[in-house]
Protein backbone atom coordinates (compact mmCIF):
# COMPACT_ATOMS: atom_id res chain seq x y z
CA UNK A 1 0.00 0.00 0.00
CA UNK A 2 1.05 3.43 -0.82
CA UNK A 3 1.67 5.46 2.15
CA UNK A 4 -1.37 8.33 2.37
CA UNK A 5 1.41 10.70 3.56
CA UNK A 6 3.73 10.43 0.33
CA UNK A 7 0.58 10.90 -1.60
CA UNK A 8 -0.27 13.99 0.62
CA UNK A 9 3.48 15.69 0.40
CA UNK A 10 4.00 14.79 -3.12
CA UNK A 11 0.92 14.33 -5.10
CA UNK A 12 2.01 15.07 -8.52
CA UNK A 13 4.97 12.38 -8.46
CA UNK A 14 2.36 9.54 -7.27
CA UNK A 15 0.00 10.49 -10.31
CA UNK A 16 2.89 10.41 -12.54
CA UNK A 17 4.33 7.06 -11.30
CA UNK A 18 0.80 5.28 -11.55
CA UNK A 19 0.09 6.80 -15.15
CA UNK A 20 3.25 4.67 -16.59
CA UNK A 21 1.59 1.47 -15.56
CA UNK A 22 -1.16 2.69 -18.03
CA UNK A 23 -3.79 0.27 -16.77
CA UNK A 24 -5.33 1.76 -13.59
CA UNK A 25 -7.51 4.74 -13.30
CA UNK A 26 -7.53 6.20 -9.70
CA UNK A 27 -9.49 8.84 -8.41
CA UNK A 28 -7.35 10.84 -6.46
CA UNK A 29 -9.84 13.84 -5.74
CA UNK A 30 -11.80 11.49 -4.03
CA UNK A 31 -8.65 10.53 -2.35
CA UNK A 32 -7.43 13.99 -1.06
CA UNK A 33 -11.03 14.77 -0.07
CA UNK A 34 -11.04 11.74 2.36
CA UNK A 35 -7.63 12.54 3.17
CA UNK A 36 -8.60 15.85 4.01
CA UNK A 37 -12.05 14.99 6.16
CA UNK A 38 -10.02 12.86 8.35
CA UNK A 39 -7.45 15.04 9.43
CA UNK A 40 -10.34 17.41 10.41
CA UNK A 41 -11.65 14.67 12.09
CA UNK A 42 -9.23 13.54 13.90
CA UNK A 43 -8.10 17.15 14.99
CA UNK A 44 -11.40 17.93 16.51
CA UNK A 45 -11.27 14.52 18.42
CA UNK A 46 -7.46 15.30 19.37
CA UNK A 47 -8.92 18.78 20.39
CA UNK A 48 -12.01 16.89 22.49
CA UNK A 49 -9.20 14.12 24.32
CA UNK A 50 -7.76 17.03 25.32
CA UNK A 51 -10.64 19.15 26.81
CA UNK A 52 -11.60 16.03 28.63
CA UNK A 53 -8.35 15.74 30.65
CA UNK A 54 -8.59 19.36 31.41
CA UNK A 55 -12.21 18.47 32.49
CA UNK A 56 -10.66 16.17 35.00
CA UNK A 57 -8.74 18.03 36.58
CA UNK A 58 -10.66 20.73 37.06
CA UNK A 59 -12.75 18.27 39.55
CA UNK A 60 -9.94 18.18 42.22
CA UNK A 61 -10.12 22.16 41.96
CA UNK A 62 -13.76 22.48 42.80
CA UNK A 63 -13.83 19.89 45.64
CA UNK A 64 -16.62 20.12 47.97
CA UNK A 65 -18.69 22.88 45.29
CA UNK A 66 -21.61 20.53 44.59
CA UNK A 67 -22.88 23.14 41.89
CA UNK A 68 -19.40 23.26 39.76
CA UNK A 69 -19.12 19.53 40.23
CA UNK A 70 -22.18 18.73 38.59
CA UNK A 71 -21.58 21.59 35.82
CA UNK A 72 -18.07 19.60 35.32
CA UNK A 73 -20.14 16.17 35.33
CA UNK A 74 -22.85 16.93 33.19
CA UNK A 75 -20.03 18.95 30.31
CA UNK A 76 -17.84 16.18 30.50
CA UNK A 77 -20.77 13.38 29.56
CA UNK A 78 -21.50 15.93 26.52
CA UNK A 79 -17.65 15.51 25.77
CA UNK A 80 -17.90 11.85 25.82
CA UNK A 81 -20.39 11.47 23.78
CA UNK A 82 -18.94 13.87 21.37
CA UNK A 83 -15.55 11.77 21.51
CA UNK A 84 -17.75 8.83 20.66
CA UNK A 85 -19.53 10.44 17.37
CA UNK A 86 -16.14 12.10 16.11
CA UNK A 87 -14.55 8.62 16.79
CA UNK A 88 -17.46 6.70 14.77
CA UNK A 89 -16.76 9.44 11.98
CA UNK A 90 -12.86 9.07 12.20
CA UNK A 91 -13.07 4.87 11.89
CA UNK A 92 -15.93 5.36 8.77
CA UNK A 93 -13.66 7.72 7.11
CA UNK A 94 -10.58 5.90 7.16
CA UNK A 95 -11.87 2.12 6.46
CA UNK A 96 -13.13 4.17 3.52
CA UNK A 97 -9.82 5.89 2.24
CA UNK A 98 -7.62 2.45 3.32
CA UNK A 99 -10.35 0.69 0.71
CA UNK A 100 -9.16 3.10 -2.26
CA UNK A 101 -5.82 2.92 -0.87
CA UNK A 102 -5.84 -0.65 -1.20
CA UNK A 103 -6.53 -0.84 -5.05
CA UNK A 104 -3.61 1.69 -6.19
CA UNK A 105 -1.01 -0.45 -6.97
CA UNK A 106 2.63 -0.11 -6.19
CA UNK A 107 4.78 2.67 -7.92
CA UNK A 108 7.37 1.41 -10.22
CA UNK A 109 10.52 1.83 -10.07
CA UNK A 110 11.92 5.02 -11.62
CA UNK A 111 14.78 2.48 -13.57
CA UNK A 112 12.28 0.41 -15.29
CA UNK A 113 11.28 0.43 -18.89
CA UNK A 114 7.99 2.34 -19.50
CA UNK A 115 5.36 0.56 -21.77
CA UNK A 116 2.20 -0.75 -21.85
CA UNK A 117 2.53 -4.68 -22.50
CA UNK A 118 5.08 -6.99 -21.96
CA UNK A 119 6.30 -5.94 -26.12
CA UNK A 120 8.13 -2.93 -23.92
CA UNK A 121 9.84 -5.56 -21.64
CA UNK A 122 13.78 -5.90 -21.98
CA UNK A 123 16.20 -8.57 -22.25
CA UNK A 124 18.99 -8.18 -20.13
CA UNK A 125 20.87 -11.35 -19.79
CA UNK A 126 20.74 -14.59 -21.83
CA UNK A 127 22.47 -18.28 -20.73
CA UNK A 128 23.16 -21.34 -23.14
CA UNK A 129 22.24 -21.85 -26.36
CA UNK A 130 18.57 -22.92 -27.68
CA UNK A 131 18.23 -27.10 -28.44
CA UNK A 132 18.92 -27.85 -31.55
CA UNK A 133 17.89 -31.50 -33.13
CA UNK A 134 18.39 -33.43 -35.91
CA UNK A 135 14.91 -34.25 -36.10
CA UNK A 136 11.87 -31.91 -35.42
CA UNK A 137 11.25 -31.80 -31.69
CA UNK A 138 7.89 -32.39 -30.37
CA UNK A 139 5.59 -30.85 -27.91
CA UNK A 140 5.73 -32.16 -24.13
CA UNK A 141 2.16 -33.18 -24.25
CA UNK A 142 3.07 -35.64 -27.13
CA UNK A 143 5.58 -36.69 -25.78
CA UNK A 144 4.04 -37.38 -21.87
CA UNK A 145 1.39 -39.20 -23.72
CA UNK A 146 3.48 -41.23 -26.28
CA UNK A 147 5.14 -42.10 -22.96
CA UNK A 148 1.71 -42.21 -20.49
CA UNK A 149 3.94 -40.18 -18.13
CA UNK A 150 0.79 -37.80 -18.10
CA UNK A 151 -2.49 -38.44 -18.40
CA UNK A 152 -4.99 -35.42 -19.18
CA UNK A 153 -8.29 -37.34 -20.09
CA UNK A 154 -8.55 -39.04 -16.52
CA UNK A 155 -8.16 -35.37 -14.75
CA UNK A 156 -10.23 -34.23 -17.15
CA UNK A 157 -13.18 -36.62 -15.92
CA UNK A 158 -11.69 -36.43 -12.39
CA UNK A 159 -11.79 -32.02 -11.62
CA UNK A 160 -12.50 -30.84 -15.58
CA UNK A 161 -9.87 -28.93 -17.79
CA UNK A 162 -6.62 -27.63 -16.71
CA UNK A 163 -5.72 -30.44 -14.62
CA UNK A 164 -3.37 -33.33 -14.93
CA UNK A 165 -2.50 -37.17 -13.41
CA UNK A 166 1.02 -37.42 -13.36
CA UNK A 167 1.67 -41.31 -13.63
CA UNK A 168 5.10 -43.53 -13.00
CA UNK A 169 8.05 -41.65 -14.13
CA UNK A 170 6.28 -38.00 -14.94
CA UNK A 171 4.87 -38.41 -10.83
CA UNK A 172 8.94 -39.10 -9.55
CA UNK A 173 10.24 -36.36 -12.28
CA UNK A 174 8.17 -34.06 -10.76
CA UNK A 175 8.71 -35.13 -7.15
CA UNK A 176 12.60 -35.43 -8.10
CA UNK A 177 12.82 -31.67 -9.45
CA UNK A 178 10.56 -30.58 -6.06
CA UNK A 179 13.47 -32.31 -3.98
CA UNK A 180 15.99 -30.67 -6.25
CA UNK A 181 15.01 -27.27 -6.03
CA UNK A 182 15.13 -27.48 -2.35
CA UNK A 183 18.38 -28.69 -2.08
CA UNK A 184 19.59 -26.14 -4.25
CA UNK A 185 18.17 -23.31 -2.25
CA UNK A 186 18.85 -24.13 1.08
CA UNK A 187 22.46 -24.45 0.32
CA UNK A 188 22.03 -20.52 -0.78
CA UNK A 189 20.92 -20.25 2.69
CA UNK A 190 16.46 -20.70 2.35
CA UNK A 191 15.15 -21.77 5.24
CA UNK A 192 12.84 -24.42 4.25
CA UNK A 193 8.75 -23.71 5.43
CA UNK A 194 5.91 -25.56 4.89
CA UNK A 195 2.41 -24.08 5.84
CA UNK A 196 -0.87 -24.05 5.02
CA UNK A 197 -2.55 -23.89 1.55
CA UNK A 198 -5.69 -21.95 2.90
CA UNK A 199 -5.42 -18.95 4.01
CA UNK A 200 -7.74 -15.77 5.65
CA UNK A 201 -8.77 -12.82 3.44
CA UNK A 202 -6.63 -10.55 5.23
CA UNK A 203 -3.10 -13.01 4.22
CA UNK A 204 -4.22 -12.20 0.57
CA UNK A 205 -4.97 -8.62 1.31
CA UNK A 206 -1.75 -8.09 3.00
CA UNK A 207 0.26 -9.57 -0.47
CA UNK A 208 -2.03 -7.69 -2.86
CA UNK A 209 -3.92 -10.44 -4.13
CA UNK A 210 -7.24 -9.13 -2.66
CA UNK A 211 -9.33 -6.79 -3.86
CA UNK A 212 -8.29 -6.62 -7.22
CA UNK A 213 -7.54 -10.35 -8.22
CA UNK A 214 -10.99 -12.00 -6.40
CA UNK A 215 -11.78 -13.45 -9.78
CA UNK A 216 -8.67 -15.53 -10.16
CA UNK A 217 -8.60 -17.14 -6.60
CA UNK A 218 -10.37 -20.15 -5.40
CA UNK A 219 -12.48 -19.23 -2.21
CA UNK A 220 -14.60 -22.02 0.82
CA UNK A 221 -17.99 -21.76 1.90
CA UNK A 222 -16.64 -20.41 5.04
CA UNK A 223 -14.80 -17.59 3.38
CA UNK A 224 -11.01 -19.11 3.79
CA UNK A 225 -8.67 -18.64 0.05
CA UNK A 226 -6.77 -21.68 -1.28
CA UNK A 227 -3.13 -19.72 -1.82
CA UNK A 228 -2.23 -18.84 -5.49
CA UNK A 229 1.42 -18.76 -4.09
CA UNK A 230 3.27 -19.39 -1.59
CA UNK A 231 4.03 -15.97 -1.35
CA UNK A 232 0.72 -15.42 0.47
CA UNK A 233 1.90 -17.68 3.80
CA UNK A 234 5.24 -16.71 3.39
CA UNK A 235 5.22 -12.94 3.46
CA UNK A 236 2.56 -13.15 6.57
CA UNK A 237 4.55 -15.27 8.66
CA UNK A 238 5.82 -11.98 10.19
CA UNK A 239 2.51 -10.13 9.80
CA UNK A 240 2.18 -7.39 12.23
CA UNK A 241 5.63 -7.82 13.98
CA UNK A 242 9.15 -5.79 14.54
CA UNK A 243 12.05 -7.81 13.26
CA UNK A 244 15.03 -7.05 14.84
CA UNK A 245 17.98 -5.60 12.50
CA UNK A 246 20.45 -8.21 13.19
CA UNK A 247 17.85 -10.72 11.78
CA UNK A 248 17.94 -9.01 8.72
CA UNK A 249 17.87 -10.49 5.86
CA UNK A 250 15.57 -13.72 6.42
CA UNK A 251 15.76 -15.58 3.43
CA UNK A 252 11.90 -18.54 3.02
CA UNK A 253 11.25 -20.96 0.57
CA UNK A 254 8.30 -23.36 0.39
CA UNK A 255 7.17 -25.88 -1.97
CA UNK A 256 3.43 -25.89 -2.27
CA UNK A 257 0.74 -26.75 -3.94
CA UNK A 258 -0.63 -23.30 -5.76
CA UNK A 259 -4.20 -22.60 -6.84
CA UNK A 260 -5.43 -20.06 -9.62
CA UNK A 261 -8.57 -19.90 -11.91
CA UNK A 262 -6.90 -18.12 -14.51
CA UNK A 263 -10.33 -16.12 -15.27
CA UNK A 264 -8.36 -13.93 -17.60
CA UNK A 265 -6.80 -16.87 -19.82
CA UNK A 266 -9.66 -18.12 -21.65
CA UNK A 267 -8.13 -20.14 -24.76
CA UNK A 268 -4.63 -19.18 -23.62
CA UNK A 269 -1.86 -22.55 -23.03
CA UNK A 270 -5.50 -24.76 -23.36
CA UNK A 271 -2.91 -28.11 -24.38
CA UNK A 272 -0.71 -29.33 -22.13
CA UNK A 273 0.63 -28.15 -18.22
CA UNK A 274 1.78 -24.91 -18.99
CA UNK A 275 -1.05 -22.87 -17.26
CA UNK A 276 -3.38 -25.38 -15.06
CA UNK A 277 -5.33 -24.51 -12.21
CA UNK A 278 -3.54 -26.59 -9.65
CA UNK A 279 0.26 -26.53 -10.34
CA UNK A 280 3.70 -27.59 -7.42
CA UNK A 281 6.09 -24.26 -7.24
CA UNK A 282 8.96 -23.72 -4.77
CA UNK A 283 8.44 -20.28 -3.86
CA UNK A 284 11.70 -17.87 -2.59
CA UNK A 285 10.74 -15.04 -0.13
CA UNK A 286 13.33 -12.22 1.55
CA UNK A 287 12.54 -9.52 3.98
CA UNK A 288 15.49 -6.86 3.95
CA UNK A 289 16.59 -3.39 4.76
CA UNK A 290 15.55 -0.70 2.29
CA UNK A 291 18.57 -0.02 1.09
CA UNK A 292 19.90 -3.43 0.58
CA UNK A 293 16.31 -4.51 -1.47
CA UNK A 294 17.89 -3.99 -5.23
CA UNK A 295 20.99 -5.93 -4.48
CA UNK A 296 18.64 -8.45 -3.00
CA UNK A 297 16.63 -9.04 -6.08
CA UNK A 298 19.51 -9.50 -8.33
CA UNK A 299 20.90 -12.22 -5.83
CA UNK A 300 17.23 -13.70 -6.03
CA UNK A 301 17.05 -14.02 -9.56
CA UNK A 302 20.84 -15.48 -9.63
CA UNK A 303 19.41 -18.42 -7.42
CA UNK A 304 16.32 -18.76 -9.32
CA UNK A 305 18.60 -19.19 -12.64
CA UNK A 306 21.10 -21.58 -10.81
CA UNK A 307 18.41 -24.37 -11.24
CA UNK A 308 18.01 -24.06 -14.67
CA UNK A 309 22.15 -23.54 -15.19
CA UNK A 310 22.45 -26.97 -13.07
CA UNK A 311 19.73 -28.50 -15.33
CA UNK A 312 21.85 -27.06 -18.43
CA UNK A 313 18.96 -25.41 -19.82
CA UNK A 314 18.59 -22.30 -22.24
CA UNK A 315 16.99 -19.47 -20.29
CA UNK A 316 16.80 -15.23 -20.83
CA UNK A 317 15.92 -12.61 -17.79
CA UNK A 318 13.49 -10.22 -18.95
CA UNK A 319 13.25 -6.99 -16.98
CA UNK A 320 9.28 -5.89 -17.19
CA UNK A 321 8.16 -2.52 -17.92
CA UNK A 322 5.98 -0.33 -16.47
CA UNK A 323 2.86 -2.15 -17.71
CA UNK A 324 3.56 -5.46 -17.49
CA UNK A 325 4.98 -5.76 -14.07
CA UNK A 326 2.34 -7.28 -10.87
CA UNK A 327 0.18 -5.11 -8.77
CA UNK A 328 2.19 -5.45 -5.93
CA UNK A 329 5.79 -4.79 -7.45
CA UNK A 330 7.81 -2.22 -8.38
CA UNK A 331 10.64 -4.15 -9.99
CA UNK A 332 10.36 -7.52 -11.49
CA UNK A 333 12.34 -9.42 -13.61
CA UNK A 334 11.22 -12.50 -15.45
CA UNK A 335 13.34 -15.78 -16.49
CA UNK A 336 12.02 -17.10 -19.53
CA UNK A 337 13.29 -20.82 -20.28
CA UNK A 338 13.39 -22.29 -24.14
CA UNK A 339 11.11 -24.83 -25.07
CA UNK A 340 11.97 -26.21 -28.15
CA UNK A 341 8.55 -28.28 -29.06
CA UNK A 342 6.71 -24.23 -28.53
CA UNK A 343 10.18 -23.07 -30.65
CA UNK A 344 10.29 -20.16 -28.30
CA UNK A 345 10.64 -18.64 -24.72
CA UNK A 346 8.14 -19.18 -22.14
CA UNK A 347 8.06 -17.15 -18.30
CA UNK A 348 9.26 -19.90 -15.68
CA UNK A 349 10.12 -17.91 -12.66
CA UNK A 350 9.15 -13.94 -12.20
CA UNK A 351 11.37 -12.21 -9.38
CA UNK A 352 9.91 -9.14 -7.64
CA UNK A 353 11.16 -6.14 -5.57
CA UNK A 354 8.08 -5.17 -3.81
CA UNK A 355 9.49 -2.19 -1.66
CA UNK A 356 7.69 -1.74 1.47
CA UNK A 357 4.26 -2.00 -0.08
CA UNK A 358 3.39 -5.28 1.26
CA UNK A 359 5.07 -4.63 4.32
CA UNK A 360 2.76 -1.46 4.62
CA UNK A 361 -0.06 -3.59 4.00
CA UNK A 362 0.79 -6.57 6.47
CA UNK A 363 2.36 -3.87 8.79
CA UNK A 364 6.12 -6.07 9.05
CA UNK A 365 8.82 -3.55 10.67
CA UNK A 366 12.58 -3.73 11.56
CA UNK A 367 14.16 -2.07 14.50
CA UNK A 368 17.29 -0.20 14.19
CA UNK A 369 18.58 2.54 16.67
CA UNK A 370 15.37 2.32 18.59
CA UNK A 371 13.58 3.22 15.38
CA UNK A 372 10.42 0.96 13.84
CA UNK A 373 11.09 0.91 9.70
CA UNK A 374 8.81 -0.76 7.10
CA UNK A 375 10.93 -3.56 5.94
CA UNK A 376 11.03 -4.84 2.29
CA UNK A 377 9.74 -7.71 0.71
CA UNK A 378 11.42 -9.88 -2.52
CA UNK A 379 9.40 -13.05 -3.98
CA UNK A 380 10.29 -15.45 -6.53
CA UNK A 381 9.74 -18.78 -8.18
CA UNK A 382 12.41 -20.94 -7.80
CA UNK A 383 10.93 -22.62 -9.87
CA UNK A 384 7.53 -23.36 -11.48
CA UNK A 385 7.87 -27.18 -11.06
CA UNK A 386 5.32 -27.84 -13.96
CA UNK A 387 6.83 -25.51 -15.95
CA UNK A 388 10.78 -27.18 -15.31
CA UNK A 389 9.18 -30.63 -15.90
CA UNK A 390 8.23 -29.46 -19.22
CA UNK A 391 11.28 -27.72 -20.26
CA UNK A 392 13.09 -30.58 -19.26
CA UNK A 393 10.99 -32.91 -21.35
CA UNK A 394 11.60 -31.00 -24.63
CA UNK A 395 15.02 -30.23 -24.26
CA UNK A 396 15.95 -34.05 -23.21
CA UNK A 397 13.87 -35.26 -25.89
CA UNK A 398 15.40 -37.87 -27.68
CA UNK A 399 14.76 -39.19 -31.50
CA UNK A 400 13.15 -42.60 -30.36
CA UNK A 401 10.09 -40.30 -28.12
CA UNK A 402 12.49 -41.03 -24.81
CA UNK A 403 13.42 -38.50 -22.26
CA UNK A 404 16.98 -38.24 -20.89
CA UNK A 405 17.11 -37.41 -17.40
CA UNK A 406 19.48 -34.32 -17.22
CA UNK A 407 22.80 -35.37 -14.96
CA UNK A 408 21.80 -33.40 -11.99
CA UNK A 409 18.30 -35.54 -11.95
CA UNK A 410 20.11 -38.82 -12.21
CA UNK A 411 20.19 -39.46 -8.57
CA UNK A 412 16.66 -38.03 -8.18
CA UNK A 413 15.28 -40.08 -10.58
CA UNK A 414 17.25 -43.53 -9.61
CA UNK A 415 17.57 -43.92 -13.80
CA UNK A 416 19.07 -41.87 -16.71
CA UNK A 417 16.27 -42.30 -19.29
CA UNK A 418 11.95 -41.93 -19.20
CA UNK A 419 12.05 -44.66 -21.90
Amino acid sequence: MIAIRLIRENIDYVKKQIEKRFHYKVDWNRIVELDKEFLEINGTLERLQHKAKVNAKLFKRVAGDRKKIDELKQNNKQIKEQIRQIKEQAVSKKAVLKGLLMEIPNLPDETIPVGKDESTNRVVKKWGEPTVFDFKPKNHWQLAKQLGILDFDRAAELSGSRFVVHKGKGAKLERSLINFMLDIHSKQGYQEILTPVLVKAEALMSTGQLPKFIDDLYRTDDGMFLIPTAEVTLVNLHAGEIIEVSDLPIKYQEYSLCFRKEAGSYGKDVRGIIRQHQFNKVELVKFCRPEESDSELELLVKDAESVLQTLGIAYRVMELSTGDIGFSARKTYDIEVWLPGENRYREISSCSNTGDFQARRAKIRYRENAKNCFVHILNGSGLAVGRTLVAVIENYQQKDGSIKIPEALISYMGSDIIP
